[in-house]
């Protein structure tokens, strides 16, 4: 999450956040030591030199592993690259020896509802009030 490639996910992410919510907690909520291996891990998808989607995972719990962070830049939606993120972190997960994946999403970012609703099973939001919420067994 450090390095250049990192930094401009997240800020990229940070910046669809502030659009959709405005200026929240949870744009500083998250310490990128929380996805350092070896409970988690950071990825990025990087196209003609720029970073056009990343994301990763951290422990929540011995078993359980969190998606946090996902973004792609708005103009290379629909190509994939969240749903490579989404099987690096599963296999990245489960390689660490994870069994199951959750996350939340705001109610507002209908791609990522799209993208999660077809791979993940829905639950009752667990941190976000107003949150969707998602779970996998790896």
């Amino acid at each position: 999450m450090t390095d250049p490639e990192g930094v401009e996910a997240l800020e990229g992410w940070a910046a669809y956040e502030r659009d959709l919510y405005g200026d929240h907690p949870e744009l500083y909520a998250v310490e990128a030591v929380e996805f350092e291996a070896p409970d988690g891990a950071f990825f990025v998808v990087s196209s003609d030199g720029s970073t056009v989607a990343g994301g990763g995972f951290r422990r929540k719990s011995p078993d359980t592993c969190e998606v946090k962070r996902m973004w792609t830049a708005p103009d290379q939606r629909r190509k994939g690259y969240a749903s490579a993120i989404l099987d690096a972190i599963e296999n990245e997960a489960q390689r660490l020896g994870y069994s199951r994946l959750c996350l939340e999403t705001g109610p507002t970012q209908h791609e990522s509802l799209a993208l999660y609703k077809k791979r993940y099973s829905q639950i009752p939001a667990y941190h976000y009030k107003d949150a969707l919420a998602f779970d996998h067994p790896l």
